[in-house]
């Protein structure tokens, strides 16, 4: 899987995404969807971050 991306970072790729706890088990039973460049959102815990599962595709 693709590297973790802390709250507030700009995102790296466009995709959805899962919460991650420091361990790097899943944390939360849903995705978010964020989009190139924008700041990930908050996390519903201290410590927690947000790792790439589906990238969006699309043709540039």
């Amino acid at each position: 899987m693709a590297d973790k991306t802390r709250p507030g970072a700009p995102t790296p790729t466009s995709g959805q995404y899962v919460e991650v706890g420091p361990r790097g088990g899943v944390h939360g039973n849903y995705e978010i969807t964020s989009v190139f460049g924008k700041p990930m959102p908050p996390t519903s815990k201290p410590g927690c971050s947000w790792q790439l599962v589906d990238q969006t595709k699309h043709k540039s």
